[in-house]
Parts: C-alpha cells; sequence; structure tokens
C-alpha cells in the first residue's frame, strides 16, 4: 500500500471506464481496531452496491466490488493503516492508498475519482528538498508535509572520500582546528586541518555542483542538514538560491529519512504558511483588475486549458456538474445527476497537473467568493 503521488493522482484522473468508485474512511496508525475498521468498510461497501442499483450503471456491482470485498480477508492489510485510507475501483482500476492525514468517510460513485480528501496531500507549494551531507553520506530527500521519497544522485559524490578520491580519517566534519573561507570560520578536526579544509570545500562544492544539474527546474526551498560546523562553510560555496536559513544541526547519519521531514517541516511550515498569506494577498488584487476570478463558469475551462496559476478552493464543497470541452460550456446543478463530476475536484486536478498550485483551504479562507478564486497565468 504505497502513498499518493502526482504521478498516480494523474493516473487516477486518466481513467475513465464507469463507473469510478472513490471509498474514503478515518483509520489509526496502530491498527488495534481491525475488527471496527472491517465493519465500517463493509458497510461502505453495501452503501456503494446500493448506489450502483440504483444508478444508470450496468456494471455487475459484486464483481466489481470483488477485490475491495477480499480486503475484508485480509489480516495483513489492517496491519498496515496509517490516519486514513482511500479505496479507488473502477471496471479498469483497483488501488488503495494509507493517508498521512484523517479523512471524513464517504463514498462517491461517477464518471471521475472523487479526489477532494486528498488534495491537502497536494495542497499549495509545499514541496522542498532536505540535503543530508556528511562525511560518509550524501542524500538528497524531496519532501512534502506528509511524504518524503529519496533521490537518485546523479553528478555528484556519494561521500568525502569519492570527492576527492583517497580514504579519509573519520571525524573531519568535527571540532578541532580552525579554518576559513572569505570572511566565514568554521572548525576541523584531525592532525592535518588545513588538507582537511580543502577536501571538505572540494568535496561541497561538487554537491553544489550535482545538485544544480538535479535541481535546476524547480524553485523548490532546500534544508540544509549536517553537523553545526558544515553549515557556515556549504553557505560559501552554495549557488542554489532557495537554500534556506535555518538547518538541521547534527550528524544526518543517524536520522532517518523520515525523521530528516518530520525537522525540516517545522523549519519549512511558516514558509509556506506565509507563501499561502501572500498568494491570498496577490488573489485578491488580481480579482480587481480581472487576472483572477471566482466565478466557476470561467476557472473550470482555465483549468482545463492550463491557465490556471494558482487556485483556492473549498475542501469542504461540492459543486456539480458538467463540463463541455468543445465549447468551453460548464453546466452546474443543485444536486449530482447522472454523468457529472464534482467541478472543484475537476479545476483543481488540472491545476495540479498543469503545474500551478491549489490552496484547498476552508471557505473563509478563500480570496473572493466562495468555493474557489483562481490566478490566471494569462
Amino acid at each position: 500500500m504505497s502513498m499518493l503521488t502526482t504521478d498516480g493522482l494523474k493516473m487516477l484522473m486518466e481513467k475513465q471506464a464507469e463507473p469510478c468508485i472513490s471509498i474514503f474512511m478515518p483509520t489509526h496508525r496502530m491498527g488495534t481496531e481491525a475488527r471496527e475498521y472491517k465493519v465500517r468498510l463493509k458497510n461502505l461497501l453495501r452503501e456503494v452496491e446500493e448506489k450502483l442499483s440504483t444508478s444508470f450503471y450496468s456494471a455487475d456491482a459484486r464483481q466489481l466490488l470483488q477485490p475491495a470485498q477480499a480486503l475484508l480477508q485480509e489480516d495483513s492489510f489492517w496491519r498496515q493503516l496509517s490516519d486514513g485510507l482511500a479505496i479507488f475501483l473502477s471496471p479498469e482500476l483497483f488501488t488503495y492508498y494509507r493517508l498521512p492525514l484523517s479523512v471524513e468517510e464517504s463514498v462517491v460513485v461517477g464518471r471521475h475519482f472523487h479526489i477532494r480528501p486528498v488534495l491537502p496531500l497536494f495542497s499549495g507549494d509545499g514541496r522542498f528538498y532536505v540535503l543530508a551531507i556528511s562525511q560518509n553520506q550524501v542524500r538528497l530527500l524531496r519532501c512534502s508535509r506528509y511524504s518524503v521519497h529519496e533521490v537518485e544522485l546523479k553528478g555528484m559524490p556519494r561521500n568525502l572520500a569519492e570527492a576527492v578520491g583517497r580514504e579519509i580519517p573519520e571525524n573531519q566534519f568535527h571540532a578541532g582546528t580552525h579554518g576559513r573561507i572569505g570572511k566565514r570560520e568554521f572548525v576541523f578536526h584531525g592532525a592535518d586541518a588545513y588538507n582537511a579544509r580543502d577536501d571538505i570545500v572540494r568535496y561541497l562544492r561538487q554537491i553544489d555542483e550535482g545538485l544544480h544539474k538535479l535541481l535546476h527546474q524547480g524553485r523548490v526551498p532546500l534544508v540544509l542538514a549536517g553537523v553545526g560546523n558544515l553549515f557556515p562553510i556549504y553557505r560559501e560555496v552554495n549557488t542554489y538560491p532557495y537554500l534556506m536559513e535555518e538547518g538541521i544541526p547534527g550528524n544526518p547519519e543517524e536520522l532517518s529519512a523520515e525523521e530528516l521531514r518530520r525537522r525540516a517541516w517545522t523549519i519549512m511550515q511558516p514558509y509556506f504558511q506565509r507563501a499561502q498569506k501572500d498568494a491570498a494577498g496577490r488573489c485578491r488584487q488580481l480579482l480587481v483588475s480581472g487576472q483572477a476570478s471566482s466565478d466557476i463558469n470561467e476557472v473550470v475551462p482555465a483549468a482545463y486549458h492550463g491557465r490556471v496559476e494558482l487556485v483556492f478552493v473549498a475542501i469542504d464543497l461540492q459543486r456539480w456538474g458538467t463540463f463541455d470541452p468543445s465549447a468551453d460550456l460548464v453546466h452546474i446543478h443543485q444536486k449530482a445527476a447522472p454523468g457529472d463530476v464534482d467541478l472543484l475536484d475537476f479545476v483543481a486536478v488540472h491545476t495540479i497537473l498543469s503545474r500551478g498550485t491549489v490552496y484547498a483551504v476552508n471557505m473563509e479562507e478563500i480570496p473572493g467568493k466562495p468555493p474557489l478564486a483562481a490566478v490566471f497565468r494569462y
């Protein structure tokens, strides 16, 4: 059971075989309530079956739901839960994801999968990197508030010895003899402190060069993790413009990827909160000039054509309707009708897929008029 990624989200939205069934339920990381969760899922599957039997979908409900029914018998499945569970079924797809956030219990049957409950996983420009450097290891982690993935290193030394082409005594990154680069002073340990200084400068410059090749297309913040003496020298050689001022001190070899992500998030959270506040202020200004809109009839086609740069969307509302891309026409319905999609989901997903930014927020946090406000690229 893997984490839901942007690629996974894209896959879900590209599966068009009807009916698309989306099931969400809150769970618990410890898995101590397995029996209760089995009962809840069983009831949700019964609800899906009832919806299918009264809809225009002609699929055999029992056959379609069989893969999900089988989960009720898999004890190992219920021992690997997180804070929430999402299950997606269609005639051509069955997949499920453990979610690092709690979700409301719900069932949606329609033409497309319902992704609103998982939008917080992609909400805001919440991506960042952690660069963990020690004498023996370099790790680059791609992170969000809820996930972490290790990036394969290319064009970058894996450790200090590889950078300098010879074996290096241990503890070159710890306190001992003083050295200087430019106006910054730092400390190295060992009998040959001058060589240690030159070796580490060479090591860090190679890391910086390799980092540019890996991150050249993004404007993604970078958090440095390493022993305290590493920070001033790395800042001296660094040329990546989005390096955060604050870092994670200590030997990163002693920290798991998840622990590094957790510590980095305490640094990044205020940064992203400021970014959201700035985005909301910008959106309010542009609503006056016409470069932004709260009109769902205008925003839906813009999102479909990749024109939405950022959008605020209410996480706790739904707007059912249809969109005809050939005429760019939106039809909104008071209640879900056969063939409808959640238009707010539609806007959010197409914004994400076109590399825009989505803020899934409470209704009172939306600039302008709910249920959405979007800034256009052009």
